[in-house]
């Protein structure tokens, strides 16, 4: 569905691009960038350009987090028993990595538990726990979960545990019993007011990294170099999605330096099975569709102890067949996702062309929990309407909600919370579960809450662009300088430029989704391949010889070696 392109900001361009683009010894093109998403300065513009670990944030500027560092070093020092409880997923699994592998460089040793997606769900729990305390635990300290598992650490408490929160997630209204709390998002604690956090936004992983690294000034002994952890940093930073600006831009733009040198060899040996040479330099786009899919299917496909067992390999033919494990979930994961989205996709366009949704509910119950997320996601690509999908699971039906940036979802589903066993989220995702008798309400006032926010006209999407930008432009110096702007991802995506009118020159078919596309300007002096990925339905044969505009992300393309400048077509105009 092609969008509403918008110039990224609305503001006249600076006259001091020039003066700024020479003292910091770049284009004006790429000054201009960096304006129009509100560096300023050529100052702020150097320290995004040039994101040093210098700039990072003290630990103690994370609310609770000087206190959960003082009960583990007390806790480790007096020789009590510890576990680590994480997620499932990437930043989960790579928060228990960064937590282990301090701990064993220390000199201590940590159990660790991660729970089943399938069986046990997110967060902790009471059956869980009492397992941990049976094998001696006394130190429990969670990461990317335990912000809402008030009943569960209260459990603990009477089994006689010490619990530590650190998360990210937003918290509640009323705090978990733990001994102690650490969360970027929290405003208050322990007496102590926080005014904006500079690290609000950081992922699990980071928070975790972040307290082990006041823990590693706390514990007796010679600390240890904390850089060394910021590759799992990195990894489950760029996987949670969470925005690659201010300080979760300093930890993945350096731990990504680490990836490159996959001295671990797990991270080399994931490299390998996700298509990659295991010394190659990788961008965040490289981490989110080819090392983290292959970490999180093992999550995704019920037990994520595969994933850990991978990150804390010790030896190359250890990990080599733990990678290829990995390979084959995320293979299996795939075709799963395939079939799940040809089925939901149909469920969608009956509703939307019988009953007229504007929110849609799809529901199947062969449907796998592990995977509607993803598939939720691509549904709302497509119809750009907010979107849940159900499974079902002895008599509950489990959901994964994702939405539009109109329409909280997390606002919807309290509007309606009454009909759910348990539900969370945020802004643009959430998951809930309820009873299946509740199938047909949730579905009549999920759709009656997005017409009462957004309307029951279809909303289009829009497309943020920086500029226009000729294909005469584009060259090697221009693509190595948008470079300097990795990691892109959420919170700093990859500039977006537009073209003038085109002409296609030709239309070759890639696969059955994917299309080929050379293009030329219109006195026919520059030529350039474009690829549009999905988009083989819409830009069909009869687009040869036709002018159009398109919406790119330009490449350096280094495929066999050579490289070369290829187009990647995010959107298409016929006017």
């Amino acid at each position: 569905m092609p969008k509403i392109w918008k110039l990224r900001s609305e503001d006249d361009t600076s006259p001091s691009i020039p003066a700024i683009a020479e003292e910091l010894g770049i284009t004006e093109v790429l000054a201009e960038i960096l304006w129009n998403r509100g560096f300023r300065s050529g100052k702020e513009m150097d320290l995004f350009l040039s994101p040093g670990l210098r700039n990072l944030c003290q630990p103690d500027e994370i609310p609770g987090l000087e206190e959960a560092a003082a009960v583990l070093a007390e806790g480790i020092s007096a020789g009590r028993k510890m576990a680590v409880w994480g997620d499932y997923d990437v930043d989960g699994v790579t928060s228990v990595a960064v937590v282990k592998s301090f701990l064993k460089d220390r000199g201590y040793e940590c159990s660790y538990y991660l729970p089943n997606r399938l069986e046990e769900g997110y967060g902790l729990n009471v059956k869980g726990i009492s397992g941990l305390r049976e094998a001696g635990i006394e130190l429990l300290l969670t990461v990317d979960c335990g912000i809402s598992n008030n009943a569960e650490i209260a459990a603990a408490n009477e089994m006689g545990m010490d619990v530590v929160v650190s998360d990210h997630h937003l918290p509640g209204a009323e705090l978990p019993p733990a001994a102690a709390v650490c969360n970027p998002r929290m405003t208050a604690y322990n007496g102590k007011e926080f005014g904006e956090c500079s690290c609000a936004t950081m992922a699990g992983v980071g928070v975790a990294f972040m307290l082990m690294a006041r823990l590693n000034r706390l514990l007796p002994g010679k600390p240890v170099d904390m850089r060394a952890y910021l590759d799992f940093v990195a990894l489950g930073t760029i996987a949670d999605v969470v925005e690659l600006q201010g300080q979760n831009r300093i930890l993945v733009k350096n731990g990504l330096l680490l990836l490159k040198d996959a001295r671990r060899p797990g991270i080399a040996a994931l490299k390998v099975v996700s298509g990659y040479d295991m010394f190659a330099a990788i961008g965040a786009g490289q981490v989110g569709f080819g090392l983290a899919p292959r970490i999180n299917a093992s999550g995704r496909m019920g037990d994520p102890h595969k994933a850990l067992e991978l990150l804390l390999c010790e030896e190359m033919e250890t990990a080599r067949p733990i990678a290829k494990v990995l390979d084959e979930l995320n293979t299996e994961r795939k075709a799963e996702e395939d079939r799940i989205l040809e089925e939901a996709l149909a469920q969608a366009e009956e509703h939307i062309r019988r009953d007229s949704r504007a929110g849609l509910v799809l529901y199947s119950s062969s449907w796998h929990a592990g995977i509607i997320g993803i598939v939720a996601s691509r549904v709302v690509e497509k119809f750009y309407r907010p979107t849940v999908l159900l499974c079902e699971d002895n008599g509950i039906i489990k959901g994964s909600a994702r939405s539009i940036k109109e329409f909280h979802i997390h606002e919807a589903l309290t509007s309606m919370s009454e009909l759910f066993l348990n539900f969370g989220g945020h802004r643009l995702a959430a998951g809930m579960s309820f009873k299946a008798e509740f199938l047909s309400e949730f579905r009549e006032r999920f759709d009656q809450a997005v017409i009462e926010k957004v309307g029951s006209d279809p909303l289009k999407a829009t497309l943020k662009v920086d500029r226009e930008l000729p294909l005469g432009d584009i060259d090697y110096v221009l693509l190595k300088e948008l470079e300097l702007m990795q990691p892109f991802g959420m919170g700093n995506p990859e500039p977006i430029f537009t073209t003038p009118p085109v002409e296609v020159l030709e239309r070759r078919p890639m696969g059955r989704d994917h299309v080929k596309l050379t293009l030329a300007d219109k006195d026919r002096t520059r030529r350039m391949p474009a690829k549009a990925w999905r988009m083989a339905d819409q830009l069909g044969s009869e687009l040869i010889g036709t002018t159009m505009r398109f919406a790119f992300s330009p490449k350096i393309d280094k495929f066999n070696g050579i490289p070369s400048i290829e187009l990647t077509v995010r959107d298409f105009s016929r006017r």
